[in-house]
């Protein structure tokens, strides 16, 4: 694929990526929220590593909207070559942060 038509396919999965990501997390955390639930509920280990997955959320959600922003930094080769990892670290990091704190409220959830 060539550099323009890959930037213009990261920007165009970009903004779904980014708006999905956004969403899913609004959703997620304004039921936990709305619940009851807080982060001071979990063990001080536990709250720990819940605020550190959701720094990475936080980040990857920062990425994911790089990703789709139109604005090229610099030349259409090196932005096609930052953008796509921009959009595969975002997406990583996305899904492995969700993970983990989703995780962590089940582990300090009560039995």
């Amino acid at each position: 694929m060539s550099p323009e038509n890959n930037v213009q396919r990261i920007m165009r999965t970009g903004t779904v990526w980014f708006g999905v990501a956004v969403g899913s997390t609004a959703i997620v955390l304004g039921l936990l929220l709305s619940s009851g639930w807080r982060p001071a509920v979990l063990a001080e280990g536990l709250r720990v590593v819940w605020w550190c997955c959701s720094v990475i959320v936080g980040l990857s959600i920062g990425l994911l909207g790089w990703s789709g922003c139109p604005i090229l930094e610099v030349d259409v080769p090196t932005a096609s070559r930052n953008k796509s990892l921009t959009m595969q670290l975002g997406t990583m990091l996305f899904i492995l942060g969700s993970l983990g704190a989703m995780f962590t409220v089940l582990a300090g959830s009560p039995s």
